[in-house]
């Protein structure tokens, strides 16, 4: 049995790493059931994989080694002492405590079960204040796989998203929650590495259909909605963009946020189809806290995550696409990262699902020509400005992740680690300002004997 000992010698990702192979060897007395679990032994697990290895690989049907993520797949595989080490270790622990379940609303089971998506709810709690009371707000994550064949016409691929969505938005609202985050382009494939035009027919203005049909909800469930789409801009030339609308819990529009950092890697060449965004980084202030919106590729900027905490963000969203063989290492690390330098919230959400397009295409890569991204492995989470996250959703299914935070935890990180005071802003500025112009310089200091010729 996997000793107690053993599990302290290793750190984070790499403890991930030994504990998968060891878990997949375990024997079955040491075993015991979890949800999530598809399959019996490793004998199975090798079968999956079309082979009689541990089944270490990750299957065509994105689960990982037969589990829809990597928290189930160790619960199901480690004895209830290791496993609780073992997630203080990766998942850290929220005011000094083990992260909370929540109990599910049963309207919210239901429908989870009925149409059959993954649903996890946890609660952040702050230390009790003196002179303030708790200010928690219950925060949801969607996940979710298109509904139909890209090939199917585009509007009924969009009428059946839609659909799609509402039992998952319905389960939203009957537990009662405040904030609501959709994924990245939520409303039509992700076709932007086609590099075919046709899929800008897709694009709406901000008060679209998208906006129109998201308002109902936002006004029955008295709930803000964060709908990120992509945008035609009707007043400046039909540009199009990646952006967010702010959907108020009256069904008003707040505003929208224009995705900042385009990617040109892979095959994502989604600078075909919009340009960097130009609304900076504002943070939105709803009835439930100050909002912002990284969108997907913002993850890997960190100045673009100081930004939205500057402004005065507490919780900030990062709404996706991204798909395993590129990103999957970055996933768990850069929001949580970025939730503690910048003491707010931060909610990940990435789509579910492999997408086939009609046309094969290449990534001017040399890999031979592809109709598909790849896998996009959802793996929804939010992490807290305490180093605390909670277990991600599932790798291959549509889900629900539902969060209480306490936002007084923010200024109480704050307070804590200093991190705006001991900051040198006026240097960064200082340093930002040169770098910036035609003739900078680094500031290198060579060692004088580092090119002297030696007798």
């Amino acid at each position: 049995m996997l000793s107690l000992q053993r599990v302290l010698v290793v750190t984070d990702l790499s403890l991930s790493a030994r504990l998968i192979g060891t878990a997949l060897t375990r024997p079955r007395e040491f075993q015991h059931e979890s949800p999530g679990r598809k399959m019996e032994n490793k004998e199975e697990v090798g079968k999956e994989n079309g082979n009689s290895e541990e089944g270490s690989r990750t299957l065509t049907d994105g689960s990982i080694c037969g589990f829809e993520s990597l928290s189930r797949l160790l619960e199901s595989s480690l004895s209830p002492q290791v496993f609780k080490e073992v997630s203080r270790m990766l998942i850290g622990l929220n005011c000094g405590k083990a992260l909370e379940p929540l109990e599910i609303a049963e309207t919210a089971k239901g429908l989870s079960s009925q149409h059959d998506f993954d649903i996890q709810a946890f609660s952040f709690h702050a230390d009790k204040e003196l002179l303030r009371e708790p200010r928690v707000v219950r925060v949801g994550l969607i996940q979710n796989s298109i509904a139909l064949p890209t090939t199917a016409p585009f509007l009924e691929q969009k009428k059946v998203i839609f659909q799609k969505l509402k039992p998952i938005i319905d389960a939203a609202g009957a537990s009662g929650v405040n904030v609501l985050c959709l994924q990245e382009a939520w409303m039509m494939p992700f076709a932007f590495c086609t590099r075919e035009k046709r899929w800008c027919e897709f694009a709406e203005p901000i008060d679209g259909e998208s906006t129109q049909y998201l308002r109902g909800f936002a006004t029955k469930y008295n709930m803000v909605i964060v709908s990120p789409i992509l945008e035609r801009d009707l007043k400046h030339g039909e540009t199009i963009w990646n952006t967010a609308v702010i959907i108020g819990n009256n069904g008003n529009i707040i505003g929208k946020h224009r995705k900042n950092h385009i990617p040109r890697v892979g095959d994502f060449n989604e600078s075909t189809y919009y340009m960097e965004g130009n609304t900076g980084h504002p943070v939105f202030e709803t009835a439930y806290g100050k909002i912002g919106v990284n969108i997907c590729y913002g993850r890997h900027h960190p100045l673009n995550w100081l930004a939205f905490g500057l402004n005065g963000a507490e919780i900030v969203f990062n709404p996706s696409a991204t798909v395993g063989e590129l990103s999957e290492p970055m996933w768990p690390i850069e929001a949580r990262n970025a939730a503690i330098a910048n003491s707010y919230f931060v909610g990940s959400i990435n789509r579910v699902g492999t997408e086939v397009f009609p046309n094969p295409f290449t990534s001017g890569d040399g890999k031979p020509q592809h109709a598909d991204f790849g896998h996009f492995y959802g793996s929804s989470h939010v992490s807290a400005p305490d180093a605390s996250c909670t277990p991600s959703l599932s790798r291959n299914k549509d889900g629900l992740l539902i969060s209480d935070m306490d936002l007084n935890l923010c200024r109480q990180l704050k307070d804590k680690w200093g991190f705006r005071m001991t900051a040198r802003y006026d240097l960064y500025a200082d340093m930002l300002s040169q770098y910036v112009k035609p003739d900078f310089e680094p500031q290198i200091i060579s060692d004088p004997l580092l090119h002297k010729n030696h007798l």
